[in-house]
C-alpha cells in the first residue's frame, strides 16, 4: 500500500531554519510530482511548493519564494522543503503529497494530488 510519510516538524524562532521531509514506500517515487502544502487555523489549505518528478520544475507560492526551496533524492524517496527566514506567519500544519505524472511537471493546487501525508506541525514564534 503506498504510503506518505512525514516525520519531524518543530518549532522555531522567527528567522530561524527548518528543513521538513517526506518519504514515501509502495509506490515509484520517481513517477510523482510532490508538493508541500500547509493549512493555519481557520484558514484554508495553501500549496506552498511543489517539484516535478525529475526534479526539472518547480513552482512556488509568492508567499514563499525564495526562503523556502524544495528538494528532492529519488533514489531514496524523500523530498525535502527547506524552510529559511521563517515567519510567525508560517505556523501551520504542513502536509506532503504526491501527484502521478508522466510528463515533467507540477502544480501547487491541492485537488491534483491523490496521495497525502498526515501533516507535521510547523511553529514559529516571535
Amino acid at each position: 500500500q503506498a504510503q506518505v510519510v512525514e516525520p519531524g516538524g518543530g518549532s522555531v524562532q522567527a528567522g530561524g531554519s527548518l528543513r521538513s521531509s517526506c518519504t514515501t514506500s509502495g509506490m515509484t517515487f520517481s513517477t510523482y510530482a510532490m508538493g508541500w502544502f500547509r493549512q493555519a487555523p481557520g484558514k484554508d489549505r495553501e500549496g506552498v511548493a511543489c517539484m516535478s518528478r525529475s526534479g526539472g520544475r518547480t513552482t512556488y507560492a509568492d508567499s514563499v519564494q525564495g526562503r523556502f526551496p524544495i528538494s528532492r533524492d529519488n533514489a531514496n524517496n524523500t523530498v525535502y522543503l527547506h524552510m529559511n527566514s521563517l515567519k510567525p506567519e508560517d505556523t501551520a500544519v504542513y502536509y506532503c503529497a504526491a501527484d502521478y505524472q508522466i510528463v515533467e511537471y507540477c502544480s501547487t493546487s491541492a485537488r491534483r494530488y491523490s496521495r497525502w501525508g498526515q501533516g507535521t506541525q510547523v511553529t514559529v514564534s516571535s
